[in-house]
């Protein structure tokens, strides 16, 4: 069972040391746990683990698309293989092997792509991924999550450990604002419900949980009630959620991604399959590039704010019938 304690205060623990800590973790608990890095053991925190267990982590070079093909390949023969590279090469740059060498040949990865959208800051817009769920989300029987803080991170971590099939998840190699008090557990298709009220819905994921949470804070003092969904499972979607959500009669939805492709679609097409009539808003990249800069920054050029989202909600709730 999870608990929210949401202040609007930013974690202490940043995410890449609890990938690295939770690795390690499962190594040393399983000796079939193999872990992989397109040479960013740096960034991802693991490179002292390649040190202390080099028979359990291997380090592929730049070459994120033969990795996948390893890690394929290591799962065919029973091991667990668990991928790291920044979002744009873990999906964009090796899709093909990891939609071939994995999800068609049955095979079993777990793929972690850091510094997904706005979170690749002064990498720039090549680094920069606002389609990686768009295309994840596409390879038959894949599970999509995206991490809303390093609780939930280090939960995910270990519970994928048994899935089946293509396992891809986004989060930042920094901190966000911290969500979920320690020692929560979570369940992996269900939805989390962080806050309700009954004038509208933010149905979020990744870093707009936060912000989602920041911008019920503000409309509250106006008298607006708002529900607040960390959808940190974007495939498979909790439509029993979106359904719940939809009894406020307006629903936003909140990405890190572009508008095409992720959450929002996801959540509108079970919207309409569920046949629930509502006032309707995708909130995230409006079909843009990535460029350079800091996150806060770039979170105020793409609308990534508490602010901007209020005004999202405002808008949804006018349309209500």
């Amino acid at each position: 069972m999870y608990k929210v304690v949401f202040d609007g205060s930013r974690e202490k623990a940043d995410h890449k040391s609890v990938y690295a800590n939770t690795i390690q973790a499962l190594a040393a608990e399983d000796e079939k746990i193999i872990a992989l890095d397109a040479d960013l053991m740096n960034s991802s925190g693991t490179f002292k683990f390649w040190k202390e267990h080099p028979d359990q982590m291997i380090n592929v070079g730049v070459a994120e698309a033969n990795m996948m093909g390893i890690a394929g390949g290591l799962s065919a023969v029973g091991r667990i293989p668990y991928v790291h590279t920044f979002g744009p090469f873990a999906s964009r740059r090796s899709f093909d092997q990891t939609f071939i060498s994995i999800g068609y040949a049955g095979n079993s990865v777990r793929i972690f792509g850091s510094d997904p959208g706005v979170c690749a800051a002064f990498n720039g817009g090549t680094h920069m991924p606002f389609e990686d769920m768009a295309l994840m989300r596409a390879i038959p029987g894949a599970t999509v999550f995206d991490i809303s803080d390093a609780v939930l991170l280090g939960w995910v971590l270990r519970d994928i450990k048994s899935n089946e099939g293509v396992t891809y998840l986004r989060s930042t190699r920094k901190s966000f604002l911290k969500i979920y008090e320690e020692g929560s557990t979570f369940e992996q298709g269900k939805a989390n419900l962080l806050r309700e009220g009954k004038d509208a819905a933010v149905i979020a994921c990744g870093l707009m949980v936060g912000e989602a949470m920041l911008a019920a804070e503000e409309l509250a003092k106006e008298g607006i009630e708002l529900t607040v969904i960390d959808m940190f499972t974007v495939k498979p979607l909790d439509h029993e959620a979106v359904a719940k959500a939809a009894e406020t009669g307006a629903i936003v939805t909140a990405e890190n991604h572009n508008i095409i492709g992720g959450l929002g679609e996801s959540v509108a097409a079970s919207l309409l399959e569920q046949g629930l009539p509502v006032a309707f808003k995708r909130h995230g990249v409006m079909d843009r590039f990535g460029q350079v800069g800091a996150v806060d920054y770039l979170q105020e050029v793409y609308g990534l704010t508490a602010k901007d989202l209020i005004v999202s909600v405002k808008e949804t709730i006018a349309k209500k019938k």
